[in-house]
């Protein structure tokens, strides 16, 4: 059975930093990129950023670059996203979601609150 299981969301101030985990297990170890989303009260779930497994490239929502960094433990079949310089429009349910093949984000996390307080 495909899992994700976020981890690391909270309540931190502005400027502050936090680092969430996606821990997947039962099949999703070969997974051809992992994507963070997130989505705030009253809006739709938008893109932050991905990872691909095999070579580690990564991409961003252009909100986030040079503050977010997102990362890989092949090992641990976990996914990191380092939140720095957090702002209040940070704060969103942060889900992590699986490709399996290049094709769509089939398989998702529970999702971890993030609230940044100004």
């Amino acid at each position: 059975q495909v899992q994700l299981v976020e981890s690391g969301g909270g309540l931190v101030q502005a400027g502050g930093s936090l680092r969430l985990s996606c821990a997947t297990s039962g099949g999703t170890s070969s997974y051809h990129n992992m994507g963070w989303f997130r989505q705030a009260p009253g809006k739709e779930r938008e893109f932050v950023a991905s990872i691909w497994r095999t070579t580690g490239n990564t991409y961003y929502t252009n909100s986030v670059k040079g503050r977010f960094t997102v990362s890989r433990d092949n090992a641990k079949n976990t996914v990191y996203l380092q939140m720095n310089n957090l702002k209040p429009e940070d704060t969103a349910v942060y889900y992590c979601a699986a490709d399996l093949n290049g094709n769509a984000y089939v398989y998702w996390g529970q999702g971890t609150q993030v609230t940044v307080s100004s």
